[in-house]
């Protein structure tokens, strides 16, 4: 089996760091390793697999040494500019920006919904937004046996998810101190405002939710809403998601359906106060999933509550599956 040559670009951030862990838990294989950033961060220092590296400033001649791939965590505008040109030398990126995600040209992957669609890959495969990738992890086999009429998204999300600045602002605000980051303060307050609000009054967060589950269940005309907030919370997004069925079902059936679809943890005993809870989800890779009710307001509905890591599952670990895909592809390829 090739050992493949690979990248971490943007190692130093949040997610770049979490990617770093992830691939060292996955013991993924590897021949060359490089790390890239931001001049500012270039020079640090990372312990990989027991090695040190020196972190390197991203230039345009960096993907010109054999790279085959690279995970990208360091913003949209940084991926527009070099993952075409690493595409271009031969190398496959694995994109965590909103760079790529609606490009029809360039695939939109989670492993346990959509692997398939990683094989038409032009050199650059995106990762989805991190509440999205929770939702239809979920979703997916619920469409597969019912068939999705309506779905509709409330999210309830952590400040990891604006990186550092986030964390940073939950933190100062704690001790009374003005937000920098957020528009208004997010501690002890939840704000219905993540990313910037668009001319139909959504943000682009809840947009994202809307077209990239449409992408990724392959159903362009999907009945898709969301509203999005940020609450208080440090790590893990949490989701009440409501959807309505084509056809009926079963709860139990649809129970059975979730605890033995991939990636997901069913935790459902209300009666001894069983659900999922971020504090619980915190460093762990699958959905947790609960809450499972009929929607009694429609014919054929159901609510779930459904947990994850959104810096594991919702980032770098959806983002290491993916390369692992890739590699098994380039073996198969030789």
């Amino acid at each position: 089996m090739k050992k493949v040559n690979l990248a971490v670009v943007g190692a130093t951030g949040m997610v770049g760091r979490t990617m770093l862990k992830v691939l060292e838990e996955r013991n993924f294989e590897f021949d060359q390793f490089y790390a890239f950033s931001s001049k500012r961060s270039a020079g640090e220092k990372i312990t990989f697999f027991g090695k040190e590296y020196t972190v390197e400033e991203l230039k345009e001649d960096s993907f010109d040494r054999g790279i085959d791939i690279a995970l990208f965590s360091a913003g949209g505008e940084t991926s527009k500019k070099f993952a075409p040109i690493a595409a271009a030398k031969g190398c496959i990126v694995v994109d965590n920006s909103s760079a790529w995600r609606m490009d029809e040209e360039v695939p939109l992957v989670i492993p346990e919904v959509n692997p398939e669609d990683v094989l038409w890959n032009k050199g650059i495969i995106a990762n989805p937004n991190c509440s999205t990738t929770q939702a239809v992890v979920a979703a997916k086999p619920l469409h597969e046996k019912y068939k999705i009429k309506r779905i509709v998204y409330s999210t309830y999300q952590s400040v990891s998810g604006s990186g550092v600045k986030g964390f940073r602002d939950l933190e100062e605000g704690l001790k009374g101190n003005p937000p920098t980051n957020y528009p208004n303060p997010i501690a002890n307050n939840c704000l219905p405002h993540i990313d910037v609000f668009e001319a139909n009054g959504y943000t682009k967060e809840e947009m994202k939710m809307v077209n990239e589950t449409r992408k990724m269940l392959h159903e362009p005309n999907m009945r898709v809403t969301a509203t999005t907030v940020r609450v208080p919370v440090f790590n893990c997004h949490s989701e009440s998601i409501n959807i309505e069925f084509e056809n009926p079902f079963d709860l139990c059936e649809l129970k059975e359906l979730l605890k033995n679809a991939p990636g997901i943890i069913v935790e459902d005993d209300v009666a001894n106060n069983v659900y999922p809870m971020a504090i619980n989800a915190n460093g762990k890779d699958e959905v947790f999933v609960g809450r499972i009710r009929r929607d009694e307001s429609v014919e054929n509905g159901v609510n779930l509550w459904v947990v994850s890591d959104n810096l594991r599952k919702g980032a770098a670990t959806n983002a290491v599956q993916i390369a692992q895909l890739v590699a098994e592809n380039i073996n198969k390829k030789l």
